[in-house]
């Protein structure tokens, strides 16, 4: 028999989570450390269990459970529903619709949508150590085609790296290792350089296009640049086929999964795909977890629709 919280496959889930209870349980493991209830009121203050499976912090006297400073926190929707909707958000390599959602997990759309919204803010990870070795750099842009467009809605001059009906997205992969992507304003010096400088390692070695706004890295990395301009992709290590393989990736999930992605919300669903591509060693149940530890970033629905 499987141990709790050991699964491989949706149904692995169902029958390790089989009720409400064993859901706490497990989330209260992996929250708390050792299991032991810390008051979100008050951390120095001891707490009691009340009969009714609610805790209670001595020093504020309000009481709590598992669910309150977490995502999780405030939504009606039944522990073993969020569990389901995280399996197969983090399980599925092209991600899950809202409408798919809804119906896999019975509940609205707009429920599903602001589940889903609220398991990706807890995607941005914070990373311990900065990605080092070899590093690709690379930008996308999201947005609709132009040419698709309706006579009056066409974007003039928006052609290359214009970004007037794009958002740009700054894309740091380490070989072998991580990536981090980052919405940036335009792809400018400044706004590719900041991101760089908060992920990268100074000792990192950098590989990137011939693009301007990477030009004057070389005074703070080793930079190498692959000449993309003149049919350059591979120059010996000189290459971003790797970062250009996880773009191809996130665009099919864009462009088959969610079909429109606005800008506000762009940066979690990024967040979405770097998570799934950092972890891609993990067994499902151990991607799982890792989320359930580190579910503590909440946002509210009118944060969300501002």
């Amino acid at each position: 028999m499987k141990a709790i919280g050991e699964f491989k496959s949706l149904f692995d889930l169902l029958q390790a989570f089989p009720t409400e209870e064993s859901c706490i349980e497990h989330l209260e493991k992996h929250i708390w450390k050792d299991g032991i209830p810390v008051s979100p009121y008050d951390p120095t203050s001891k707490v009691y269990k009340r009969g009714d499976g609610m805790y209670r912090c001595k020093n504020t006297g309000k009481n709590f459970n598992i669910r309150i400073g977490t995502m999780f926190e405030g939504s009606k929707a039944p522990l073993r529903k969020w569990f389901v909707a995280i399996y197969l958000i983090t399980s599925h390599k092209k991600g899950i619709s809202s409408l798919q959602l809804a119906k896999d997990i019975s509940v609205t759309q707009k429920t599903a949508w602001f589940m889903g919204q609220r398991i990706r803010e807890n995607f941005k990870i914070v990373m311990d150590e900065k990605l080092e070795g070899e590093v690709e750099l690379d930008e996308t842009f999201v947005g609709g085609k132009n040419k698709n467009r309706h006579r009056n809605k066409k974007v003039k001059k928006c052609q290359g790296r214009s970004f007037k009906d794009k958002t740009p997205v700054m894309g740091m992969l380490e070989r072998g290792g991580k990536v981090v992507c980052k919405v940036v304003r335009d792809t400018s010096y400044k706004s590719l350089t900041v991101p760089i400088l908060r992920a990268v390692d100074r000792s990192a070695t950098l590989f990137s296009d011939e693009w301007v706004g990477y030009k004057t890295i070389d005074k703070l990395y080793e930079h190498y640049i692959v000449d993309h301009g003149h049919g350059q992709y591979v120059d010996e290590d000189a290459y971003t086929n790797n970062l250009e393989g996880f773009w191809s990736i996130a665009k099919r999930s864009i462009n088959g999964i969610y079909n429109h992605l606005s800008r506000k919300h762009l940066q979690r669903y990024f967040d979405e795909f770097s998570f799934r591509y950092n972890t891609r060693n993990l067994g499902e149940d151990e991607r799982f977890n890792l989320l359930l530890c580190n579910s503590k970033h909440r946002i509210t629905y009118q944060s969300l629709i501002r």
